[in-house]
């Protein structure tokens, strides 16, 4: 994608690590992937904490190896400030869609990307119009 910088890059990265099934089910691997300071509105309408989504993430759907994986898609991003990226993008799982929104942070003391806000809104099933 034309103007696409290396913030942008390494915050979708993150992104779809975020979305691997070894990483959800992994406390660890998430663990280096969220903002301390994380906090999430999910597709529910359920707010997590950092310590919350640790605690749920194995569990989840997406974090089995046998269950429905997250598939992205129109994954875009804008560095809205120096350390600071918006991520935007349409998932399905299990054949429930969802658009979806977050905030990535570089960290000051290591210079790694984290994800510091998410918020998941379902997108309804597309209703079939009868013929008149």
């Amino acid at each position: 994608m034309s103007g696409e910088t290396d913030e942008v890059r390494e915050a979708i990265a993150g992104e779809l690590r975020l979305m691997d099934p070894s990483v959800r089910s992994s406390r660890s691997l998430a663990r280096q992937l969220l903002d301390p300071e994380f906090v999430e509105v999910g597709a529910s309408g359920r707010r997590w904490t950092y310590e919350e989504m640790l605690a749920e993430l194995p569990g989840m759907q997406g974090g089995g190896e046998n269950g429905p994986r997250y598939e992205p898609s129109h994954v875009t991003g804008v560095l809205l400030a120096p350390g600071l990226v918006h991520l935007t993008y349409e998932t399905t799982t299990g054949g429930v869609r969802a658009r979806r929104a977050s905030l990535w942070r570089k960290q000051p003391a290591d210079g790694t990307w984290r994800m510091y806000f998410h918020q998941a809104t379902p997108i309804p099933p597309e209703r079939v119009q009868p013929n008149v």
